[in-house]
């Protein structure tokens, strides 16, 4: 019996729907981990606001975020061979009172 969300050529057919295609912007990303999962916030930070709202979560299994890292690291080679190179700049230090174990 055939996958209800494959087409015949094996290929996965992706819904995009129109609330979630303008996406979420978000210029910090905290990312903790358990043994069955890593957890990833995008955060929204504004200049001289004081608070920042977590605007998206996205929970992963070890081995998908795993693979997210290796779509990450392809995707920035590409963009930086047509582009031309990603200056990485040190983000400045801000204060964390929400308990993370990491931020990218």
């Amino acid at each position: 019996m055939a996958d209800q969300n494959q087409n015949p050529d094996n290929q996965l057919n992706i819904e995009l729907p129109e609330e979630l295609a303008e996406g979420i912007y978000s210029n910090l990303a905290i990312i903790s981990h358990s043994p069955q999962e890593f957890v990833v916030d995008f955060v929204r930070i504004m200049p001289g606001v004081p608070k920042a709202k977590v605007k998206s979560r996205v929970v992963l299994t070890p081995e998908h975020a795993k693979r997210l890292m290796k779509a990450l690291i392809d995707n920035v080679k590409k963009y930086e061979q047509q582009f031309g190179t990603i200056n990485d700049k040190e983000a400045p230090m801000m204060p964390m009172n929400f308990g993370p174990t990491a931020q990218a």
